[in-house]
Order: structure tokens, then sequence, then C-alpha cells
């Protein structure tokens, strides 16, 4: 049994998991499910710690699935269990809680370890990070492969480094051996994921940059059609990829910005890397490499000290900027950061100036999608009625099926509120 949203089923047997989350977050729980294949009536948490939000629902769904299978173990892991395991373990019902070092080791999901009591190892002391094969994400037509691991960053307000650990990245070959064994499994489109993809090779010998790492795959892997990053950060983007992005088709016209902020001075305050003109730069440059390129960004909204004025900057370079895809999140004070010592915004100011955020980005998205109208895209499709572009505009088939998995081209005709109308060429 399967599942990866916050509803844990009802009936007992096998094993559960439920992913909060990001994409990494994704790609391990694939990793703990075929080393916990031969357990049964388990179900793990895989827990996110980047909002006070998503750890909520966690709690929620470990409360909501001891009520409904009491007889179940239930081992709890991810960022959340990592920065503060015994919070985790004192939940009725929880069995073992598992250090995110220690979920990935297959001695971890033995029906003998589940016996033996909590591991949650020194996320601060890792050095390297293993690959895992993995070639089957249950319900999902795109792959995710983990490049790197931990973050050597401290913006003042995440708390993922303590989850995460230091930066350490996969080899090229085990990267490479990884994409290769999707591509056979059927998989027509990776996407690589990390905490910090864009420091990846910092820590390997010559120090390689992203932009390599995609180049080698690509050339290595000639049968894979479709290759995505994850967020990357906008000061760490190399010259291979914006060749890539330029010059090679199986390089998806895409790139999601770690952004946080659209004002210098709040930019600062979060101790981010970029000001404003860094990341209109990076837009304004992918925008003239592939005018059709899709681009999206992480924000948060209601930072500390955030005041009207500071946060009409963010409005102004976002109407400016029209980033049709925006992750947009109310601010969350995490234990310990220093942000959560700022001055803090009203919570319902924070929800309220994200709502704002939102409706600029919706905005956006329907001037996008009609940019696309008459083009052919080339769709991966995820069900027999709707997929993603290239650029990762949803597009929805109008009349006929295709087959989820399977790459169409498909004439964009209309937009709607969910995105692009589509038929078969």
């Amino acid at each position: 049994m399967t599942s990866t949203d916050a509803d844990a089923p009802t009936e007992g047997g096998g094993v559960d998991i439920l992913t909060f989350g990001c994409r990494l977050n994704t790609y391990e729980s694939e990793v703990m499910r075929g080393h916990a294949a031969a357990l049964d009536d388990v179900i793990i948490v895989n827990t996110c710690a980047v909002t006070g939000e998503a750890e909520r629902q966690a709690r929620q769904a470990i409360r909501r699935a001891h009520r409904q299978r009491p007889g179940a173990r239930i081992v709890v892991t991810g960022c959340a269990a990592q920065i503060d395991p015994d919070r985790w373990a004192a939940i009725p019902g929880v069995s073992r809680v598992l250090g995110n070092e220690d979920k990935l080791k297959a001695e971890s999901w033995s029906a003998k370890a589940l016996t033996e009591g909590h591991a949650v190892s020194d996320i601060m002391a890792a050095k390297e990070t293993a690959a895992h094969l993995v070639t089957d994400f249950a319900g999902r037509t795109r792959a995710f492969v983990q490049v790197q691991q931990g973050c050597d960053h401290r913006c003042t307000f995440c708390i993922i480094p303590f989850g995460r650990g230091p930066s350490r990245s996969v080899p090229v070959g085990a990267v490479v051996e990884q994409v290769r064994a999707l591509v056979g499994a059927g998989y027509r489109e990776v996407v690589l994921t990390g905490v910090d993809i864009t420091s990846w090779g910092g820590d390997l010998p010559g120090t390689p940059r992203l932009g390599q790492l995609c180049r080698r795959v690509l050339a290595l892997v000639p049968e894979l059609e479709r290759l995505r990053l994850s967020s990357v950060d906008p000061v760490e983007i190399d010259e291979d990829i914006w060749r890539l992005l330029e010059a090679e088709d199986r390089f998806m016209p895409y790139l999601h910005l770690s952004l946080q902020a659209g004002s210098d001075m709040i930019l600062k305050r979060m101790k981010r890397r970029h000001l404003v003109a860094d990341a209109a730069a990076v837009i304004d440059r992918a925008r003239s490499i592939r005018p059709e390129i899709g681009i999206g960004a992480d924000l948060i909204a209601g930072f500390p000290t955030e005041d009207e004025i500071l946060f009409e900057e963010t409005l102004s370079f976002l109407e400016q900027a029209a980033l049709p895809y925006l992750h947009v999140f109310p601010y969350s004070a995490r234990p310990d950061t220093p942000a959560a010592r700022m001055p803090a915004i009203p919570v319902v100011e924070r929800k309220a100036r994200a709502a704002r955020i939102r409706a600029i980005g919706d905005q956006a998205a329907q001037t996008y999608y009609r940019s696309l109208l008459g083009r052919d895209l080339k769709v991966l499709m995820e069900t027999p009625e709707s997929g993603h572009s290239a650029e990762f505009a949803p597009v929805r088939l109008a009349g006929g099926q295709s087959e989820a998995g399977r790459i169409e081209v498909l004439r964009a005709t209309a937009v709607d509120e969910g995105g692009l109308v589509a038929e078969i060429v």
C-alpha cells in the first residue's frame, strides 16, 4: 500500500508512506519503500520542517493513523524528526523515530530493527551521501534523482541545514547509473533534486558544477528524453546550464528560482546571497535564450520587519517579472533561527500578503498560458487526459485520450483556470 498525502488509509497490512514536503523527501520515501518492502502493517511518516504548518499536518496524520490503525507500527522520520526527535517520539502510537541518515539505511528496516528503539545520528557529522537505486516512483510519471544533500548556507529563516547537515554531493557515475536504470524502467523524464542542488560538486575532486553533471547525464544516457532541474539558487546558475538551455532540446526550458523576496532589504535580512537585480538578470537572460521558458519562484510573505513599503517592493518586482509559477508561503518562525528573534508581522497579515502575491502569480500564469496558444507543446502525460509541457505548463487534453507516461505533441487551443486546453496534433 502506498500514499503520499496526509490521509492514512483505514485498512491494515503492508507498508504505507505519508510524505510531507519537498521532492527530495519524495525520492527518499521511495528508498524507504524498497528497504521496508518485507515488513507488514507499518506506517512511515516522512516529515518536513520548513513551516510550522507542515509539522502540524504531519502530527495530525500520525494521530489519525493511530486512531484508524491502532495495531500498526508508526515510524516517524524526516527533517522535523531529525531536529526534535523527542517531541515526535512522545506522540501516542509512534513506535520509532529515525533520523535522516538512518532512514536510508537498509538495516533500519528489518523486523528486528523496529524493536530496537529510536535511531537519530548526528546529521552535522555527515561527510558524504550515498546513492540509492530507485526505479519505481509509485503513481508518478516523472522520476526524481537525488544528486546532493544538505546545505552549507545559513539563511536566517531556515532550519533545514540542521535537519539535513552539510552539503555533500553524489558522484557523477552514481547519478548516471540511477538515471540509466530509471530510463530502463520506462521513465522518460528525470528531475535532479537535492536540498541545494546548485552547490553540487563543491565537495568532489575538481569541484565540478551542476551544469557539468547535467551535460554528463545527457551524454551518457542518450535515451533519456527529458532532464529537468528542481529549485536553483539564482546566483549559482553556471555557464554550462545556460548553454544547455540554449542548445539542448532534452534539457527542459524551465527554471524554479529560490527567490524568497523582491526587496533588497528583506533579502539582506534573510541573509540571501542575491539581490533583486541579480534575480532580474537571471530572468532576463533566461527569456532572451528561450522566450517560451517557464519560470517559477519560492517566496516568503510577511518576513519579520517587512513593512508595507518593503512588501510593495516585492509586489512591484513580481508584477514586472511576471513569473507564472509561484510557490508562496506565509512566514513561519522556526525555533532557534535568527529570524525568529526579529520583530514579527502578525500572522493574519502574513496570510493576507501571501494571498496578494498569489493573485499576482495567478494573473502572470494566465498571461503566460495565453502566450503558448497555437504552439505545439511536448507534453508528458500524467493521466490519460492531462500532463505538463516541457515548460511545465499544465495541459488538459480536449477530447480523446492518451496514455500516462507517454510524451504527446499537443497544440494549445484554449486557456482555462487550470492551465492550457489542447488537442493532439
